[in-house]
Formats: structure tokens, C-alpha cells, sequence
């Protein structure tokens, strides 16, 4: 069967893939729901911590573990045969269940009551169990109070869990996701993690059958949450999601390929000599190893879409590892999202500019998604680590790679330090704290290097410090020869 027309590829990936993708607002589907193999450890039910930065599948693979169906994706995929045998719980997610775990409110009135966080989500993990000792009461401070002053009842209801859980064959997973909403204050956010961290650890050293699996941002992990004895056997068993570029494109080409209409049928069989697998009575359209993992074959089918060049010959870069490349942080990765979403803007921009164009992405619409996908990326991170946005603004108008005596000028006022919120203590209403925490860095080398380990910045060969286009774009920061600044 021919090749789809440039058109046919726009109308495709355009119908397919939307240019805001969200796993809080659009549930994963057993159709689109996609398994890159670098994320089998993180599924395992015996590992503990999953590590991920915005974006690149929290969410998903937490929503997917409570769904029958989109399981059961996972362990055929994975072969991960354990999953057939688990029991999922839900500890905390950005869904409102209030029958399920407390919602924000409700953990800041508890907080405020002076209640331990780990006695918050054993009466969460009780409630999911259904113990009839927490059924009693109608309400999380009343739950929780219970556990707090009955530690030997709470050791009996976990004890017998365990031991039904044994005797039925079955794990029971209780899942933690979301963790950035838990509190508005980052401090009484770590608290809160801390309290599930220990809740997972307790379960991992004193039962066999009931686990916890905590979906994390790596900053939150690294911050105060780890300040606890035995908290070196949450690290040694954490798991990351992390993208390749044959995932990210693998992921591209499965959106494509489990589409609805003739399009999708068509590049099915134009991707690969090996046919696509259909499971779910035909419903789901597993793409060959070919598509989701040869760099090669990848590379044909997208310069098919896109063509080889960012221009008119190879000068500007390769299509097929410049977007991955310029959508990277500081420690390599590549939010899955934010790969989407360029292509999604690239097909649109395409589509009303380049009407006319001999591929579906023309080169500078694919740099212009390249730009929407800054401005969401750093929206994120403002809305994440709000110091981080306000520090690297200071650089505007400065151009990468910078030396480090440009960048401790722009920071040399003692204002911006307190707008990051170095020196300032914490307003404090109804006990509560109400500032977001600043940085641990107390001087500019420092604060630099913690901006590296968000990935924000990253060091040049020779001690000058870069800033990743993902980045760079949106904060009105210049590179030569870069991806433009965007226009003020």
C-alpha cells in the first residue's frame, strides 16, 4: 500500500496526538496506552520508589495499575507475571476521593492538629484494606486519631492483611501518586512524604505481601524525605522513568498507529515488513520491535513525515535526533510530553504556514514546537519549584554558554534572594506555614549547582555553565546558532 501524502500525515497526527497532553485530565486507554521497555523494573510490585520528573508517565503507569485492562497491557509486554496477582489500592492521587485518602484540606487541618503524616497514611492504608476497626468512624481526624492511640490493634489489622493476602496468593499495592499537591508549603510536603516513605518501608520490612508503590519527582525525593533511619533501603530499591529516543519516537508512531480510519491502517503497513499485532479483538495495534526500537528504521519512517534536514541540507542538523536533542534538560532527559507536543504544534503550524510543503512537519514549524513545548515546560516547572523560574529569569537577555561571574552579578542583590526565599522566615497563620520553600543554596556556586541537579542548567567542558533549550527558549535566554529566542 503507498506511503500517506503529507496531508494524510498532518490530518493523522493531528487527530491522533493533542497539542496539550495530560495524564490528569485525559485517562490512559487500553488503545493508546504504550510500554517502553525501560520501564518494566518500575512496574515491578517489590519496587518501592518510581522516579520521574513532570511529564514522563507518573500518573499513567498509577492510574494504569488500578485498571484490569491496561494492566494486563503491562504484563504481557513486560512479562511481568506478578502483576496478574496484585490487589491495588489508592493512597493519593490528583483525583478527589475523599473515601479513599484525605484530600488537601483535610491534610492541612490534621497537620495542624499536630498528627504524625505516617499515622495519616496507615489509617489510609487500613481504610483501603476495609479494617473493621477504621469503618467505625466517618471521618480522616477521627481514623486517624484511632491509629495514634492504638499501635498494638494496628499491628494485629496489618499482621492478619498480610496473612490473608498470603493465603489468597496476592500482593496488595497500595499506590501513591501526585505528591506535589499533598500541601501548598513545600516543607509540610516533605513532611507528608516522609510519613508515606516510612509507611512504605515499614511494609517492606515487616510484611510479605503488602507494598507500597510511590510515584515521585526526583527533587522531592532528595529533599527532607530521606532524613530517617533505614532510608538508604528506599534508594537502593527506586526505580526511574526514563525515555530513550527510540522511546520517544516508538511512542510517536504507536499514537499513530492505534488511530481510528484508513490513515492508521495505511501507516501500519507502510512502517514495517513485520505485521503490527492486534490484541483485544482487534482493538489495540502493537507496533513490531522495528518501530519501537531500531534507531534506523525509526529514522526512515520519520524522515518520511519530516524529511532529513532542519533546512535545506545537512548543515542545520538531522530531523530525527534534533527534536529529542533540543527537548532535552540538563541530565539528558526528554519529557514524553513535551515531544507530543512539539510534534502536535509542528503538524498545526505546518498545516496554516506550509500548506504546501513536501512533508507533513515543515523544518521551522518543528522549531516552533520546539518553542511551545519551552513555554509549557517552564510553565511547569513555575508552577512545581517557583524559585527555580524566578532565579533563571534574572538571566534574560544573556546568551549560553555563561561565565559563572555573569551569572553571580545578576544574582548579587540581596532583593533577589529574597524573592528565591534565602533569609526569609516563614509566615505562620493558624500554625501553619504558608511560604513555599526556597532553595538549600545559600550563594550563587551553590544555587547553580542545585539548578543542575533539577536539570535546569548543565556544565560545559570547561567549567561555563549552559542552559538546556527547553529552558533557554521561554526564559528569553540566547545560543548561537540555537533554536530563536522567543519574540517579547
Amino acid at each position: 500500500m503507498p506511503d500517506l501524502s503529507p496531508h494524510e500525515y498532518r490530518s493523522l497526527i493531528r487527530g491522533t496526538i493533542p497539542t496539550t497532553v495530560d495524564a490528569d485530565t485525559a485517562a490512559p486507554n487500553f488503545e493508546q496506552l504504550f510500554t517502553p521497555n525501560s520501564h518494566r523494573l518500575a512496574l515491578d510490585p517489590d519496587v518501592t520508589v518510581v522516579r520521574g520528573a513532570r511529564g514522563v508517565g507518573k500518573t499513567v503507569w498509577f492510574k494504569a495499575l488500578q485498571d484490569d485492562a491496561l494492566r494486563m497491557v503491562a504484563v504481557e509486554a513486560y512479562q511481568l507475571s506478578a502483576l496478574n496477582s496484585i490487589q491495588s489500592l489508592s493512597g493519593y492521587g490528583s483525583e478527589r476521593k475523599p473515601e479513599a485518602y484525605p484530600g488537601p484540606a483535610v491534610l492541612r487541618k490534621l497537620l495542624r492538629n499536630g498528627v504524625e503524616p505516617v499515622d495519616i497514611w496507615t489509617a489510609v492504608l487500613l481504610k483501603g484494606l476495609e479494617d473493621q476497626n477504621i469503618a467505625r468512624f466517618g471521618s480522616w481526624p477521627e481514623r486517624v486519631d484511632w491509629v495514634a492511640a492504638s499501635p498494638e490493634a494496628v499491628e494485629q489489622a496489618l499482621s492478619s492483611a498480610d496473612r490473608h493476602a498470603r493465603d489468597e496468593n496476592k500482593t496488595i499495592l497500595i499506590l501513591f501518586d501526585a505528591l506535589d499537591r499533598l500541601h501548598e508549603d513545600r516543607r509540610q510536603a516533605d513532611r507528608l512524604v516522609e510519613g508515606i516513605l516510612r509507611l512504605a518501608l515499614d511494609l517492606r520490612l515487616s510484611s510479605r505481601r503488602l507494598r507500597a508503590k510511590v510515584f515521585i519527582r526526583p527533587d522531592m525525593l532528595e529533599n527532607s524525605s530521606l532524613q530517617f533511619a533505614d532510608a538508604s533501603k528506599l534508594v537502593a530499591n527506586t526505580a526511574d522513568l526514563a525515555w530513550s529516543e527510540t522511546n520517544l519516537y516508538g511512542l510517536f508512531f504507536h499514537h499513530l498507529g492505534n488511530a481510528n480510519g484508513e490513515e492508521s491502517q495505511r501507516f501500519r503497513q507502510s512502517t514495517s515488513r513485520t505485521q503490527w499485532r492486534t490484541v483485544g479483538d482487534g482493538a489495540r495495534h502493537v507496533p513490531p520491535e522495528k518501530v519501537t526500537s531500531d534507531r534506523r528504521n525509526q529514522q526512515e519512517i520519520f524522515t518520511r513525515i519530516a524529511g532529513p534536514y532542519m533546512g535545506t541540507n545537512h548543515r542545520k542538523g538531522h530531523t530525527y535526533p534534533w527534536l529529542p536533542n533540543h527537548l532535552m534538560d540538563g541530565a539528558a532527559q526528554v519529557s514524553p510530553r513535551s515531544f507530543l507536543s512539539a510534534l502536535a504544534k509542528a503538524a498545526e503550524i505546518t498545516g496554516n504556514s506550509y500548506g504546501g510543503h513536501d512533508r507533513a512537519l515543515h523544518y521551522d514549524a518543528i522549531r516552533a514546537g520546539v518553542q511551545a513545548a519551552s513555554r509549557i515546560r517552564v510553565g511547569e516547572i513555575r508552577e512545581d519549584i517557583p524559585w527555580v523560574a524566578t532565579a533563571v529569569m534574572e538571566l534574560a537577555g544573556l546568551q549560553v554558554p555563561m561565565e559563572r561571574e555573569i551569572i553571580r552579578d545578576r544574582w548579587s542583590s540581596k532583593t533577589f534572594w529574597q524573592q528565591i526565599g534565602v533569609g526569609v522566615e516563614p509566615d505562620i497563620e493558624d500554625g501553619d506555614e504558608t511560604v513555599h520553600t526556597g532553595p538549600e543554596a545559600t550563594d550563587s556556586d551553590e544555587l547553580i549547582e542545585e539548578l543542575r541537579e533539577l536539570g535546569v542548567m548543565s556544565y560545559r567542558a570547561d567549567g561555563r555553565v549552559d542552559v538546556p533549550d527547553v529552558y533557554r527558549i521561554e526564559f528569553n535566554i540566547g545560543r548561537k546558532g540555537g533554536v530563536p529566542r522567543v519574540s517579547r
